[in-house]
């Protein structure tokens, strides 16, 4: 992944077409982002149920980069990485960012622009909201501020989680693909970290 400013206003479908060509075996769900994307205008609206509308999330390591931070997601009562709706904001980099920000507390920086990964999960319905599915567009983030979280409203808690022991808190597929792309860019990803905070 080459590090690069994000660049507003963050262009979705573009990122997709290098996410696709970097990752061809997932030619299939970028298909469907991309058919959400035209078909939709308001896809991006949480409001937007059929077939669902798009979510930022965050791969959020700390400054080793051997360890991520993992919610334990109060509505859907599993472990997770931090993330949520974009309410309207089509720069799903900026989402993701705010996500981490707002769910841990921690001060947090992209990585790259360039996306880590995507996933499409079904969300059960819950009170007004129908079955729906969460477009989600995952980017690789790192605490500015150590590793003092705070817990949020929507997490039952919080855990700072080795890479190398994830398969300890989730079998989810989606999260262990994660864990594998991480692990194949992370010294690449953390490289450029350190030469940017003027490393060397």
């Amino acid at each position: 992944m080459n590090r690069a400013p994000v660049q507003k206003p963050f262009d979705l479908e573009r990122s997709l077409r290098a996410y696709r060509a970097r990752y061809p075996e997932e030619a299939a769900v970028v298909e469907r982002f991309t058919a959400l994307l035209a078909d939709h205008a308001d896809c991006f609206e949480r409001h937007h149920f059929s077939p669902g509308h798009v979510t930022g999330s965050a791969w959020l390591v700390d400054g080793s980069g051997d360890r991520v931070l993992l919610t334990h997601h109060r509505k859907l009562d599993a472990w997770l990485q931090l993330g949520g709706h974009s309410d309207g904001d089509t720069d799903t980099a900026a989402v993701a960012l705010r996500e981490a920000e707002e769910e841990s507390g921690l001060a947090v920086e992209l990585l790259s622009p360039e996306i880590l990964d995507i996933d499409i999960h079904e969300i059960p319905a819950r009170k007004s909201d129908p079955v729906h599915f969460h477009f989600d567009v995952r980017f690789a983030v790192a605490s500015r501020s150590g590793g003092d979280y705070v817990v949020s409203d929507e997490s039952h808690d919080l855990a700072w989680v080795r890479v190398a022991r994830l398969n300890e808190f989730t079998t989810e597929e989606s999260m262990l693909r994660m864990a594998r792309k991480w692990s194949s860019l992370r010294r690449q990803m953390m490289d450029f970290r350190r030469i940017d905070a003027g490393g060397g």
